[in-house]
Order: structure tokens, then C-alpha cells, then sequence
């Protein structure tokens, strides 16, 4: 197998269809119904947390991140992570990820929900949030809502709806 040149950049706005175009061949039409589309309803991703990643001029993956409030605690909702079927496990979905909690961290973000597969997102630092900590707007089972912290104890602190985070971009 050829080794991948890829680079991981920001999202930039010209980029969003090629992105919903690439969320439509992954996910399909279910995607809108779904707990973790509904977190991220009436706010925007934030462009300088999220990426998008190129093997040569070929975007082939996507990894957005959205500010919420998590209680009373800013967090950011981390989806959706998005690589091209044709290029998946070669790393392109990892490497997505680290990038972007690296950002998150370093801008000083506390912590990262999600709705997805611990199996998966555990290598991140993602564990399962204990149940009844936070409230959705829809229904999601509990083991995939999962959080990872960026600053210490941060997650114990959080609890409550998650909702989106508007008062401050």
C-alpha cells in the first residue's frame, strides 16, 4: 500500500459543501434525526476548531467542533468526525482527532462531549459521563455519551443540559 501524504488544516467556509457532501455519503439522511445533529441545531461549528484533512487537493476527511454550555461549564460537542469511505483505516480519523483536542486544549477549552463508540474514542481520553449528569435534547444511550477532559477535573464539575454555547464567539 502507497503511504498517504495528509495535511490537516482549518475548515475553511469553502469547504462546507464538499463537507455535507461527505456527511451525506457517510452518515445518510438518519444523520439529522439524530441526539448528536440535534446538539450542534443553532449553533455553528467553531472554524478555528475544526479541520479538515487532504491527501493532496482530495479533502477525504472532516472533524468539527461546537461550543455548548455543559451545565454551567463551556465545553464543546465534538462531531461529526467524517472520513471518506475510501480512505478509511488508514489513520485519517485519528489523526483528526488528535489535532483537534490538541487545539481545543491549548486554546484552554475544559472538556469535549460526544455521542459515539467508547471502544473507538476511549484512545483519546474519552470515557463514558456517569448517568443523569447531563441532560440532551433528545434521546442517546447513556454508554455512548461519552466526555473527555481537557483541564483537570473539569468534568466533575459539569452537569446539566447541554445546550448551545452563543453569549461568547
Amino acid at each position: 500500500m502507497t503511504e498517504l501524504t495528509l495535511t490537516i488544516r482549518p475548515e475553511h467556509p469553502g469547504d462546507h459543501a464538499t463537507i455535507d457532501r461527505l456527511h451525506a455519503r457517510a452518515f445518510g439522511p438518519g444523520r439529522f434525526a439524530r441526539t448528536a445533529f440535534r446538539l450542534r441545531e443553532g449553533v455553528d461549528h467553531d472554524l478555528s476548531l475544526s479541520f479538515a484533512a487532504h491527501v493532496g487537493t482530495l479533502l477525504v476527511g472532516s472533524v468539527r467542533l461546537s461550543p455548548v454550555w455543559a451545565g454551567n461549564v463551556p465545553a464543546l460537542v465534538l462531531g461529526p468526525l467524517t472520513v471518506e469511505p475510501a480512505f478509511k483505516e488508514r489513520g485519517i480519523g485519528g489523526a483528526l482527532m488528535r489535532h483537534a483536542l490538541e487545539e481545543a486544549r491549548s486554546r484552554g477549552e475544559q472538556l469535549v462531549l460526544l455521542v459515539g463508540d467508547a471502544a473507538y474514542y476511549r484512545r483519546f481520553g474519552f470515557a463514558p459521563v456517569p448517568p443523569g449528569r447531563f441532560t440532551l435534547p433528545g434521546p442517546v444511550d447513556p454508554a455512548r455519551l461519552l466526555v473527555c477532559p481537557l483541564v483537570t477535573d473539569s468534568s466533575d464539575t459539569a452537569r446539566g443540559e447541554v445546550r448551545p454555547r452563543l453569549d461568547d464567539r
